[in-house]
């Protein structure tokens, strides 16, 4: 699973580079918005981690607003793309997020994962990371693909077991590319969070406005987005 994952993304890499900020309607202006709602406009004197941060939007979000900036991602492409775009505004490095974490206890006020966690299977030792670097008090934010997305989208027989889906994307630079990811239902989303982590609040988020017209050709997946959620976001805290 993990060489699929590094293999997929290895191609995605330009693709993130030069085209997602503007061309990715699910990204741009469908995930993006409804994150940063969730975040504070001011974050100086914030220490977070961006993990998964793919070509480094999130983490050009964060330095922009003042904080002090960890990021890591599986792949070397996609970390040398986040380089290019804030330089050594945040030191950014490769990580593989199943082994744990290169970062000492408590270190960290906020952490990040943007669209990520699905490439995960188990999640349990990945949040016992999570919580330990984490300053108490300090919050996750997560986006995954929604499990109704999934279910209904792959025509699963069983929505109540976890397992390992394939799908194909067509890009401007990578051309076709087999991505795989791993479908869980929502109560294991919702419990495995909240046997680390204090629960805030699930977000299904819905396109901005923006969508359309930056999008014209999009208008279908814009309809089928703002009446069928498409990915899923959780926002949790650790206890004090």
């Amino acid at each position: 699973m993990k060489e699929r994952v590094l293999e997929a993304y290895t191609k995605l890499a330009k693709d993130y580079e030069l085209h997602t900020d503007s061309d990715s309607g699910a990204n741009a202006y469908y995930e993006r918005p409804a994150m940063l709602e969730l975040l504070p406009t001011d974050m100086s004197g914030l220490h977070v981690l961006d993990a998964g941060c793919a070509a480094g939007w999130y983490t050009e979000q964060f330095v922009s607003r003042g904080a002090s900036v960890s990021a890591i991602d599986f792949s070397p492409d996609m970390v040398e793309a986040a380089k290019r775009r804030v330089g050594s505004q945040a030191e950014i490095r490769v990580h593989d997020l199943s082994e744990p974490l290169p970062y000492s206890a408590n270190k960290f006020d906020l952490i990040l994962s943007s669209l990520t966690l699905h490439y995960i299977e188990d999640w349990d030792p990945l949040f016992r990371e999570f919580q330990r670097v984490l300053k108490p008090g300090g919050t996750l934010l997560f986006s995954v693909h929604h499990p109704f997305m999934d279910f209904t989208v792959f025509k699963r027989p069983d929505y109540f077991v976890r397992e390992l889906l394939v799908d194909r994307w067509t890009k401007k630079e990578a051309g076709s590319v087999e991505v795989t990811f791993f479908r869980r239902p929502l109560q294991e989303i919702v419990n495995t969070t909240s046997s680390w982590f204090v629960l805030d609040r699930l977000v299904e988020p819905r396109p901005v406005p923006e969508f359309l017209e930056r999008l014209p050709e999009s208008a279908d997946f814009y309809q089928r987005i703002l009446h069928h959620p498409h990915f899923l976001i959780v926002k949790a805290h650790k206890p004090e």
